[in-house]
This record gives C-alpha cells, structure tokens and sequence, in this order.
C-alpha cells in the first residue's frame, strides 16, 4: 500500500528556460522510473498551451505510450494541472478565439478519459483569474452546458484561485458539488495571506485535490518550512474535514539540481504531517 503523496510532472527533471514548471519534452518518459524508485505512486500531469497538441496525452501514440509507462512503474496519473487554460483563458475571449479554446477544453478532457486521468485542475490565477463578473458567467455557463460529458466521463474539474475565501466559496457554490471541486495550493494560500481556519471554514467540503508548497507572503515558492505556509494549521483543518484526497508535492526546484533528493526529503515531511495529523491516506 502507498501513501496518496504524488509528484507534479517535472519535479523529477532539470529546470527548463529558467521555467518552474512546465512539460519536460525531454525528460517525461524517464521520470516514471524515477517515481518508482522514490515510491511515489502518483503524477499530476501537466499541460500547456504551447505545441498542445503535440503533447503526449494528446496523441493515440502518446496516450499508448503513457498507458504503458503507468503500468510498467506502477504509477497512477489521477489528475492533470492544466496552465494551458491560464496561459489561454477561453473565458476571457470571444468568437471564434473562444469557440477554438473551448474546443481544446473538451479535447483535453476526453484525453483525460482515455488514461484514466479523473481531476482536471483550472488555474484561475495570475493570466487566468476571473477579473470580471462577465468572465465568471461565461465560465460558469461553459461548464453547466458540459456538465453531463463531465459526469458521463468520471471526470470532475476542480479550481485553483486567488480568491479571499468567502468568494471562492460564493464561486464554487454555483456549480454542481458532485462534479465540480476545489484545488487547495497550501503556498499560493500562505503567499496570499489567507488563514486556513477561515478558508476550511468555507469551502473545506469542496476541496477535492491538494498541492503540497511553501510560499513567502507576497512572494516565491520556496522550500517547504522556508515560507509562510502554516502546514500544522492546513492539516488539522484537513483531518478535522477527514480529507481523502492526494497530496501533490509541487514543491521548489532544488538549487543543486538533484531533485529526486529533494523530492523524497518533501514526500518525508508530508508524510509526516499525514500521520501527526491522523491522515491515514492509502491508495
């Protein structure tokens, strides 16, 4: 049996253009072998806007590929961070710009469908925010005319947001619970100033998928314990709502690059927080 702690695709490769993260062209197959040997069970994958659809994921030959992998190093992909849908937002465009990122959002979910993938992560950070009360009804209204492929396909769309917490309540409260869910980045919280207390408080019951990172107020990712991440604080609230979901360290890059040290020190510290908080999360 395997603790749900996972990785976000990437972690285990070399920085690419100075990016903290984005698909590893040259790396993704091998880090598979690397999961295995760190005993991390699970991958979020990640996909962005640029060459989409040449992404492995989205091919018949990439998804074979990937299908393969999986099984080969006993590893699970349960949910995939889509940056493309903050680097491209469809809900922040029109006509025929909006109908084609649209398109891409249907494409991507069914590519989930095919490898198994169930959480699609939508970023509604930094270029993908929701500035407007326009965007958040287009957005809306695209996702409750999907909702029965959503359903049809076991897939559930879960969002990431800078939102103070009673509108991301007021947001994620318009759409249906059995579909739709949060993303809870403990570090972009810290970063942003939220208390955990108050953030469980409202919406801890939609809260579906969890990414692992410490943050500086206002500031960068940094080493888990260097930022202002209240991990004691997050994970009691995360016991006391008896959370099942997975863990995905999408941590800092190591400076020395060896990441798969790094990694293993992260999946130890969260392990840790698992069983003092009396999370006992098995695949």
């Amino acid at each position: 049996m395997t603790l749900k702690i996972g990785f976000m695709q990437g972690r285990l490769s070399s920085v690419i253009n100075g990016m903290i993260q984005s698909f590893p062209w040259q790396f993704w197959q091998s880090e598979f072998a690397l999961a295995e040997q760190l005993g991390l069970g699970l991958m979020e994958w990640t996909l962005d806007q640029d060459r989409l659809y040449e992404n492995p994921l989205l091919t018949d030959d990439g998804q074979k590929k990937i299908i393969q992998l999986c099984a080969c190093h006993a590893i699970r992909i349960p949910s995939l961070t889509g940056d493309c849908f903050m680097q491209a937002p469809f809900w922040k465009v029109s006509g025929d710009k909006r109908i084609a990122l649209e398109q891409d959002f249907v494409a991507i979910a069914t590519a989930c469908r095919s490898v198994g993938i169930t959480y699609i992560v939508v970023p509604l950070v930094d270029n993908g925010r929701l500035d407007t009360v326009d965007q958040e009804d287009q957005l809306v209204e695209f996702l409750q005319d999907h909702v029965a492929f959503f359903s049809e396909n076991h897939l559930k769309i879960v969002f990431e947001s800078d939102f103070p917490p009673a509108e991301l309540a007021s947001f994620i409260e318009r759409l249906n619970p059995q579909i739709f869910g949060i993303n809870y980045d403990v570090g972009n919280s810290a970063a942003l100033g939220f208390d955990p207390a108050e953030e469980f408080a409202a919406y801890g019951h939609r809260i579906l998928n969890v990414h692992i990172k410490d943050r500086v107020l206002g500031g960068t990712t940094v080493a888990l314990g260097a930022g202002n991440a209240n991990f004691e604080a997050v994970f009691k609230e995360l016991g006391r709502i008896c959370y099942q979901g997975n863990f995905i360290l999408q941590t800092a890059r190591a400076e020395d690059d060896d990441h798969a040290t790094a990694l293993a020190h992260y999946r130890d510290m969260t392990s840790d927080w698992i069983d003092e908080f009396g999370l006992l999360l098995r695949v």
